[in-house]
């Protein structure tokens, strides 16, 4: 049975989508952040990076959320396009563009809006102009399509499903005004069965969700060491 280290965030989100979707029996192990439990020597050597998620399936180990995807889903022979070049090659490019734009730049967003210390003026301004962009490609995407490679639904829906449904913390309450193709498109496959299971999969367990000095000396190691200077 496969193994899938979860954390509640929006990598995770991702594969616990494409893994309801598929149906292929799995067990989650929970990994609790804020606890430091992605730090641990088993968990590392599972993942170097120590982030979540990470995948077993006997053998193999697969980290990185979107690594993830595309391994289970050339696994199962699912949620891909046509086996053409030029779709298989919107899907990597799309998929690639999840993973190095928008998941980077949103989450720096949010950190530089609701975490780092002052000044943060310039940094703020530069990773809310860079998300506010690399969300703006995909609104003008979606306009075009109903899906991110065309009408068919496949894993770079699900990546960007991930991150979509944080957009109103990552820019506000009027996040949605401005982007109605992405509304349309997060609340389309937020209503499959598969995607309320994937939302319910955090109620299962427990997870930390005080932001004390603990929580932020492994999440935000590098303001823990700057407090330990100050």
């Amino acid at each position: 049975m496969l193994k899938f280290y979860y954390h509640p965030a929006p990598n995770p989100a991702k594969v616990a989508l494409l893994l309801e979707e598929t149906g292929l029996p799995y067990e989650v192990v929970p990994i609790d952040t804020r606890k430091g439990e992605q730090f641990a020597p088993a968990y590392s050597a599972l993942n170097p990076n120590s982030k979540t998620p990470a995948l077993e399936d006997g053998d193999v180990k697969v980290f990185d959320s979107n690594a993830i995807l595309l391994y289970l889903a050339e696994k199962t022979g699912r949620f891909l396009p046509a086996n053409t070049p030029v779709a298989r090659g919107e899907l990597l490019s799309w998929l690639m563009f999840v993973a190095s734009g928008i998941g980077p730049y949103s989450g720096q967003a949010v950190h530089f809006k609701h975490v780092a210390p002052e000044p943060k003026e310039y940094p703020q301004k530069r990773y809310d102009y860079e998300a506010q962009r690399h969300w703006r490609i995909l609104e003008e995407r979606l306009a075009q399509q109903r899906y991110m490679v065309g009408d068919t639904y496949t894993i770079v829906d699900m990546a960007v499903w991930g991150w979509a449904r944080a957009l109103p913390f990552v820019f506000g309450e009027g996040a949605w005004e401005t982007r109605p193709n992405l509304k349309r498109f997060v609340d389309e496959i937020s209503a499959r069965p598969a995607a309320v299971r994937a939302s319910a999969l955090k109620d299962r367990f427990t997870f930390k969700t005080e932001n004390d000095e603990e929580s932020r000396r492994f999440m935000f190691p590098t303001l823990a060491a700057m407090a330990a200077k100050a």
